[in-house]
C-alpha cells in the first residue's frame, strides 16, 4: 500500500503558496496526500469566493483530500483578529488533528508564520507517535519582535519555552534560509541537522506579452507581494518622491499587491509618479515582471529579516530582471555575489534614492551582465523538483544529499 503523507499548514489552494506545489507533486509520485488547514481568507482577511466558513468541512482537489476549520476573518486591518486567528488555527486544528492523522504515516508541517501553526502537527507525534518534519519559512522568536511585539521577561521567557518544546518534538527541520540555523540552534534538540531546502521560482511564462504598466519611455521599477508593515515601502516611497525632476520624469514606481498599509501608502503618493496596481492573479504576474526595468525586494532592518530571503527573490531571478535589493543579510549577499542588481541600506532613504537615481542611469550592457547567472542559479540552487525531491526524502526517513 502507499505511504501517506499529511501536510499542517494555515495557507493552502486556493492561496498561493509553495504547499501546493508540494502536495501535487508527491501525490503524482503515488504517495496518499491530505492537507490539514483553514478555510482560505488570505490575503484579504475574507472567506474566499466559493467557500463557506464552516467549524470542520472535508473536500478533494486534485485527488488530495482537504480538511478545514474555520477561519478568522477580518484580521487585516485588525491586530486582535490577527492574534485571534494564529490561535483559532492553534486550537481548532489541533482539536481535529487527532482525527483525522491516524491514518497517515508521516506529517509535514508548512510553517509559513506563526509557530503555532504547527501545534496540530506535534500534538499529533506527542499522541500517535507519527515522525514529523517542518520546512521552517519564518524564525520565532525573532519575528515577533520584528513584528512590533515589546520583548519583556515575561513575554520572553514563555515565547522561548514554546519554541523549544515544538523543535523538540520533531525529527527534521528544513529551513528556506541558510541564515535560520543560528537563530533556531538554542532551541532545537543537540543532535539536529538543519537541511536546506530553499523556495524556488513560481512558474513564469516569460513569452506572455508585457503589461502596460505606462509610460514606455520611462524606467519601471516594480514592487511585487504583500503591502506589510515590514516590507518597508514606506521608507521606498518617501526615496522615490526624493527624487529631482530631471530622474523623476524618467522613471515611474510600479507597487502590485494588496496588503494591510495600502491605504496609507497610497497617501503618500504627493508627486502621481507612483502607480498601485492592486493585487494581480499569480499567473498573469509574468506580463509585470516582463514590463519591469528592475524589481524590488525589500524587508525592513530587523536582525530576523537579514536571515531571510522572501520567496519572490527567486522569482525575480527566474524572471530574469535586475533587482533591487532594499534589504540587509542573506538577500543583499545572494544578489551581491551574483551580481544581480544594486543594494540599498532598508533604513537610508537617501540611500535607496541613489540607488534608485543608479538603476535609471543603467546601460543595456550592464543591465545584460545583471541577468548573466539567472539561468544556472535557477537550475543548480533554486531547481523546485530538487527542492521538493529533498523534501520529501526528509519527511519520509530516507537520506538526504
Amino acid at each position: 500500500m502507499p505511504k501517506k503523507i499529511l501536510i499542517v499548514t494555515e495557507c493552502f489552494y486556493p492561496e498561493e503558496f509553495k504547499i501546493n506545489d508540494v502536495a501535487l507533486s508527491w501525490k503524482d509520485k503515488g504517495y496518499v496526500v491530505g492537507v490539514l488547514t483553514l478555510v482560505p481568507t488570505y490575503p484579504l482577511g475574507k472567506v474566499s469566493p466559493g467557500y463557506s466558513n464552516k467549524l470542520y468541512s472535508k473536500s478533494k482537489w486534485k485527488g488530495i483530500n482537504v480538511y478545514r476549520v474555520h477561519a478568522t476573518t477580518g484580521y487585516r486591518d485588525n491586530a486582535i483578529k490577527k492574534i485571534l486567528k494564529y490561535v483559532n488555527f492553534m486550537i481548532l486544528g489541533g482539536f481535529m488533528s487527532l482525527f483525522i492523522s491516524k491514518k497517515y504515516d508521516y506529517i509535514f508541517g508548512f510553517n509559513t508564520g506563526a509557530l503555532t501553526s504547527m501545534l496540530p502537527a506535534v500534538l499529533i507525534r506527542k499522541v500517535y507517535r507519527v515522525p514529523v518534519t517542518l520546512w521552517t519559512q519564518d524564525v520565532w522568536p525573532d519575528s515577533v519582535y520584528a513584528y512590533g511585539f515589546k520583548k519583556t521577561r515575561v513575554l520572553s521567557f514563555c515565547l522561548n519555552g514554546f519554541v523549544k518544546f515544538m523543535h523538540h518534538n520533531v525529527e527534521n527541520i528544513a529551513v528556506s534560509s541558510k541564515g535560520f540555523e543560528s537563530k533556531l540552534k538554542p532551541y532545537v534538540k543537540d543532535n539536529m541537522v538543519f537541511n536546506y531546502a530553499p523556495n524556488w521560482a513560481d512558474d513564469l511564462n516569460m513569452e506572455s506579452t508585457p503589461a502596460l504598466l505606462g509610460d514606455d519611455s520611462k524606467i519601471q521599477l516594480t514592487f511585487a507581494g504583500n503591502i506589510g508593515k515590514v516590507q518597508n515601502l514606506k521608507n521606498i516611497i518617501l526615496a522615490f518622491n526624493g527624487l529631482n525632476a530631471k530622474y523623476a520624469k524618467r522613471a515611474q514606481l510600479n507597487i502590485i499587491g494588496d496588503g494591510s498599509e495600502l491605504k496609507k501608502l497610497e497617501a503618500l503618493n504627493i508627486k502621481n509618479n507612483i502607480v498601485f496596481h492592486g493585487k494581480k492573479p499569480r499567473g498573469e504576474m509574468a506580463r509585470y515582471y516582463k514590463a519591469s526595468d528592475f524589481l524590488i525586494v525589500s524587508l525592513v532592518d530587523k536582525p530576523i529579516f537579514k536571515v531571510t530571503v522572501p520567496a519572490k527573490t527567486q522569482t525575480y531571478i527566474a524572471a530574469k530582471r535586475p533587482i533591487i535589493a532594499i534589504i540587509n543579510g542573506d538577500t543583499a549577499d545572494i544578489i551581491k555575489d551574483n551580481n544581480l542588481g544594486f543594494i540599498a541600506n532598508p533604513s537610508d532613504i537617501e540611500d535607496i534614492k541613489n540607488i534608485f537615481m543608479q538603476a535609471i542611469n543603467t546601460d543595456k550592457v550592464t543591465l545584460e551582465k545583471f541577468t548573466k547567472k539567472c539561468d544556472s542559479l535557477n537550475q543548480e540552487v533554486f531547481n523546485k523538483d530538487i527542492i521538493i525531491e529533498r523534501l520529501l526524502r526528509l519527511t519520509i526517513g530516507e537520506s538526504v544529499e
